[in-house]
């Protein structure tokens, strides 16, 4: 008589049907998490949803994501989401944030450690045998320039089968990275398009998500909410400026269009390394740039628009030579949207064109001195 072979699965399913349902749960979470991290079509909400799925999966205390800001050539370590088991945690908005209250990179050896080494570090703070934090460099093996860390706190050392867990969502939280900032970025000059701005405008500027920002807040169970269903509460410090290089059409007749390309390109370089990591870069389209940034100031704005002004001035251009070109910017208030904000800045802009180039203005400066009125506003609805 014939006897049916009994599978590996079918002697474990009687004997211990309980660690197959175990096992059926946990891959049905696994599977969970990684749709809702390749779900998102907003960048900032990754950390978050990384965060959220190494807690709910590692059954681990604590996850910190760290990320590197630079200002001035002074990099920093910026804790962009930090959450617990226990539902506390804070997740943090880059445009809002004070450089001068960070850590510097030295400060914190263990993260340094494994962004330079690209390898996991781990540090039992206790002993041996107690709790630890485990860190791991968060773009490993990516093509992105961003740096960051990634740290897991736990009561010992990671099993080999959650340090495969975190290896995996690492690679989906990777490519999901790379594909969003793909198409966020403009070709020629890899800064943001217009297109992202006009995406995460809303976004960028609010005072805290529904369920705050700042301080301690449940953050394991605020639902994950899309950029159209967050709160539009908007500061009075952030702004959005605009830049036009001077005689662009001149530099592209004379030159022919891949010296004015490479003009293009030097101006997105020398915009990345004269304003801050976390202010927001944008190439509008031709000539034109913008800047969004939060500063609690007019002043300090307008010192940010003329740095990069004069670094514009005195840069020697490749067979171009002096290049100059002029700012305008402007207070994003609650009733704006792209469109209306874009279209004061540029106002600001039309008037050093046409006040001699190379120079700077503030659009609110401008009214409160008479020489126009308020801009003309053309609703919420974006027409172009």
């Amino acid at each position: 008589m014939h006897r049916a072979q009994r599978t590996p699965t079918a002697r474990l399913q009687k004997g211990d049907g309980c660690l197959i349902r175990g096992y059926y749960s946990a891959m049905a979470t696994l599977t969970e998490h990684i749709i809702k991290l390749t779900d998102h079509r907003d960048r900032e909400l990754l950390e978050l949803t990384l965060s959220k799925a190494l807690i709910d999966l590692l059954r681990i205390d604590r996850v910190v994501i760290a990320r590197v800001v630079s200002e001035e050539g002074i990099k920093r370590w910026f804790e962009v989401a930090s959450l617990d088991v226990r539902g506390g945690g804070k997740i943090a908005d880059p445009l809002r944030v004070d450089f001068e209250t960070l850590s510097e990179l030295a400060d914190e050896r263990y993260r340094l450690e494994s962004l330079q080494s690209r390898t996991l570090i781990e540090h039992a703070w206790a002993g041996e045998e107690g709790p630890r934090i485990s860190y791991m460099p968060l773009f490993s093996g990516s093509s992105t320039e961003d740096e960051g860390v990634i740290e897991i706190h736990s009561g010992s050392t990671l099993s080999v089968g959650q340090l495969q867990v975190v290896e995996d969502l690492l690679h989906v939280f990777c490519n999901m990275y790379n594909l969003l900032a793909y198409s966020d970025r403009d070709a020629l000059t890899g800064l943001l398009n217009r297109k992202s701005l006009d995406d995460t405008f809303y976004s960028a500027v609010l005072e805290e998500m529904d369920h705050g920002l700042e301080g301690e807040t449940n953050t394991l169970e605020a639902p994950v909410l899309p950029v159209s269903e967050r709160r539009h509460r908007v500061p009075p410090n952030y702004w959005l400026g605009t830049v036009s290089v001077d005689n662009f059409g001149i530099i592209n007749d004379k030159n022919g269009h891949l010296i004015a390309e490479e003009v293009l390109l030097l101006v997105a370089r020398i915009m990345n390394n004269t304003f801050r990591t976390y202010d927001r870069l944008y190439r509008l389209g031709g000539e034109q740039f913008a800047v969004l940034m939060h500063c609690p100031e007019e002043a300090l704005v307008l010192a940010a628009f003329e740095r990069f002004r004069a670094n514009m001035e005195k840069f020697n251009f490749p067979q171009v030579g002096r290049v100059t070109a002029c700012g305008g910017f402007t207070r994003v208030t609650a009733d704006d949207s792209p469109s209306t904000t874009l279209e004061r800045s540029e106002r600001a802009v039309d008037y050093a064109q046409r006040n001699g180039r190379n120079q700077v203005y503030s659009h609110d400066d401008l009214v409160r001195k008479g020489f126009f009125g308020d801009a003309i506003k053309v609703g919420a609805v974006d027409l172009f």
